[in-house]
């Protein structure tokens, strides 16, 4: 007790701030808390980490944008070049078809349209491909990320209860929400709310019928007191699909459901995802 007294004397002791502007008005002070300059240091360090988050991820989709937009030049290009070579291949045809050496030779074009070099056209074709898989690979990561973190409602309804600290509405005690409930009619369709595989299906105590879907990059959702569930484990679903049915299962109040957004192992804050 007297360690925490002496913590929160510490953390409250004023500091003086000294003031003294170039110009001619006289200096002043300012008197600011030890822990207020603490709050200041510690907010100022996780929006510079922010900011730099979102730079680096903004630059990453320039890069990638100029790249798109100079393949498409390159293909253009590797285009025009296709047509010149039909268009060589289709005179050659029609000079051999000529049933005479003299009929060639008068009929030729000589004139200079340009010299191609197979090789090096070859070798530009070959790393278009292997440039354009890295795109490919770049853009089917993005999309798997997409489809793979939750999105949207999981049904409509009513937010009954928020995530955080909470009044427990059956023990009356204070406890800690993991999700957020929504209310609804029972029967009512639960959808899940980005691709995935079930990794639980059935009932969980308090719970009720519970289902559980792994979506992968971390992520994972839990939709509690079902009524009935529709989908069994293992099964792989789309976002949108039909999972279950709102009930009041398990230790419920009324027909809702309990719905949880976990990333990396922790239970977070699904308002955010919706």
């Amino acid at each position: 007790m007297l360690r925490m007294r002496f913590l929160l004397k510490k953390a409250f002791t004023p500091i003086t701030i000294m003031v003294i502007p170039h110009s001619s008005r006289k200096p002043f002070s300012l008197k600011i808390p030890s822990i207020g300059i603490f709050i200041s240091v510690l907010l100022w360090l996780i929006g510079t980490g922010y900011v730099f988050s979102i730079a680096i991820d903004t630059l990453e989709y320039y890069r990638m944008q100029e790249k798109v937009q100079y393949y498409s030049d390159e293909f253009l290009e590797m285009k025009t070049t296709m047509s010149a070579l039909k268009k060589t291949e289709a005179e050659f045809k029609k000079l051999f078809s000529l049933k005479s050496k003299e009929d060639v030779l008068e009929n030729v074009d000589t004139s200079d349209s340009g010299v191609i070099d197979m090789e090096a056209l070859k070798k530009q074709i070959k790393k278009t491909v292997e440039d354009i898989g890295e795109i490919k690979d770049y853009l089917s990561q993005r999309r798997d990320l997409y489809m793979a973190t939750p999105k949207g409602w999981p049904l409509i309804g009513n937010v009954t209860s928020p995530y955080g600290k909470r009044k427990h509405p059956i023990t009356g005690e204070k406890d800690f929400h993991n999700g957020i409930d929504i209310s609804s009619s029972p029967g009512n369709p639960v959808t899940v709310t980005a691709d995935g595989i079930v990794s639980f299906a059935g009932w969980h105590g308090i719970g009720g019928n519970i289902v559980v879907v792994e979506h992968g990059f971390g992520f994972s959702t839990v939709y509690a007191h079902n009524k009935t569930i529709e989908v069994k484990i293992g099964q792989k679903v789309k976002r949108g699909d039909v999972i279950s049915y709102v009930g009041s299962t398990g230790e419920a109040t009324g027909p809702h459901l309990h719905y949880e957004v976990w990333e990396n192992g922790s239970p977070v804050n699904p308002k955010p995802f919706i």
